[in-house]
């Protein structure tokens, strides 16, 4: 005991970012292996790496069929980096694993600052922990792959060096967290608005400020566009307020109590609860939590649930600001032990809200998503079907099959056929296109059972797999 007594804080810390990495590496590995992700949306950035290392830069196959650029979706040029990963592991795995890493580290710069406001190497790690317990950090490593979950460790890192006021190395984690996805230069912006009020260093701020919104209004308004013939396919998803720039500049003009109603409704109160409580509200006795006010707007204004959950990749930019100004909070708080109140909040809400898998078997504890990682006989079927289909022919798939067999060329999502050599369909999970829609997916398998050009080549326990027998 005594020797364990004499670990540092630091050495402290790695053991728990590697204890941290370990765990959630191996969940999202089994979660893959128990066909708990999808062509949505793992297989997509499986496809846009894999493309990216075989020579063919962010290509992807879109839901019509139509070989385009990733940029048609999003902006996040970061997946371009993961190739060398994919040429050592080519596996969906890989990118699972570097997410885990890559969030895993994000404790680092929490521990940095915590040290350095809080005067402690102790209350650092207990920050660290905090973060690595957050309940959003747990959901977001666990949602698939997403590029934006990058921005989490890169944004902390670009708070610490913004606070240290190493402006090279804060340039450095921000340009590489503004290629993670078109929004989040917004939150850089604002951190240049904190930077300049909070450190006094106006012209700098200023210029970060601008350089962020000049980021996001040229992926937005013109790179998405550019490669997506209807433009930025998300305005859709904020009809509430008006659907569009000028739909939403006029609702602000003649109605603009409804953007107070969108955002504060029974699921927009919910998902803010879910957010500050775990951190004890200490992030509310700082302004820093302010810079995550650009993701907060267009989560709570957009009529999409997941965008009001922790349970997905919409918090990935909210997190660095949320924890960083708690740190900041608790160092308001001098005469109380706020990085011990911290931890035990995060670990009760972790308890109550987050992904770790053991708090099922307890009362009271978090249950959802908790078998997502139980690799079942079902599963078991459908990695023994999916063997079948050589790795390089076009393949048209449900979407639960869909991460195991994006790392090609051609991958069409089912019921959209084309040039399709191989068509693999799981009838328990009745994908069509990017939906669950059992209807239409039990009709178009019928076609395909009685389509002369399709042979039923594997059946069991509702997992199909049909070779084309006659050309197109």
């Amino acid at each position: 005991m005594a020797r364990f007594a004499r670990i540092s804080p630091l050495t402290a810390l790695w053991l728990a970012i590697a204890t941290w990495f370990a765990g959630f590496a191996s969940l999202s590995i089994l979660r893959q292996l128990a066909f708990s992700t999808g062509r949505f949306d793992l297989g997509n950035m499986v496809q846009a790496v894999w493309s990216t290392a075989h020579g063919h830069p962010l290509q992807v196959t879109n839901l019509h069929g139509e070989q385009v650029l990733r940029f048609a979706a999003h902006f996040d040029p970061v997946l371009v980096l993961l190739a060398p990963a994919w040429w050592i592991w080519p596996s969906p795995s890989v990118l699972l694993v570097v997410q885990s890493a890559a969030m895993a580290l994000g404790a680092l710069p929490v521990f940095l600052l915590a040290r350095r406001h809080l005067g402690s190497a102790r209350a650092g790690v207990a920050f660290g922990l905090v973060y690595l317990l957050y309940p959003a950090t747990t959901w977001t490593v666990l949602n698939e792959f997403h590029p934006v979950a990058f921005a989490t460790p890169l944004l902390l890192a670009a708070i610490w060096a913004l606070d240290e006021e190493r402006l090279g190395w804060f340039a450095v984690f921000a340009v590489l967290a503004a290629t993670t996805k078109e929004e989040i230069p917004l939150v850089i912006a604002a951190l240049g608005v904190w930077f300049a009020l909070a450190h006094g260093r106006r012209a700098a701020g200023t210029v970060v400020a601008a350089a962020g919104v000049a980021w996001s209004v040229i992926a937005i308004g013109v790179v998405i566009p550019h490669y997506h013939d209807q433009g930025a396919g998300f305005y859709g998803r904020y009809s509430e307020i008006g659907g569009s720039p000028s739909g939403v500049a006029h609702t602000l003009l003649h109605h603009p109590w409804t953007f107070f109603t969108v955002a504060f409704d029974h699921a927009g109160t919910h998902y803010l609860l879910a957010l500050v409580l775990p951190l004890a509200g200490l992030c509310l006795l700082s302004p820093l939590a302010l810079v995550a006010l650009p993701e907060l707007v267009l989560n709570l204004l957009s009529s999409t649930p997941t965008q009001t959950s922790i349970h997905f990749h919409y918090v990935a930019g909210e997190i660095p600001p949320l924890v960083a100004a708690a740190v900041l909070g608790a160092a308001r708080l001098r005469r109380v032990p706020a990085a011990s109140i911290a931890l035990l909040a995060a670990l009760a809400g972790n308890y109550a809200l987050g992904a770790i898998p053991v708090w099922r078997s307890l009362p009271a504890g978090e249950t959802l998503q908790a078998h997502a990682q139980d690799v079942t006989r079902h599963d078991r079927i459908a990695a023994r079907a999916l063997r079948l289909i050589p790795p390089h022919a076009p393949v048209s798939a449900s979407n639960s099959l869909g991460a195991h067999l994006s790392a090609r060329r051609r991958f069409l999502s089912f019921p959209v056929v084309q040039d399709a050599k191989w068509i693999a369909v799981d009838e328990t999970q009745p994908g069509y296109s990017d939906r669950i829609a059992p209807l239409p997916a039990a009709v178009q398998t019928a076609w395909l059972r009685r389509n002369r050009a399709w042979r039923l080549v594997f059946e069991d326990d509702g997992i199909l797999v049909f070779r084309r027998v006659l050309p197109p």
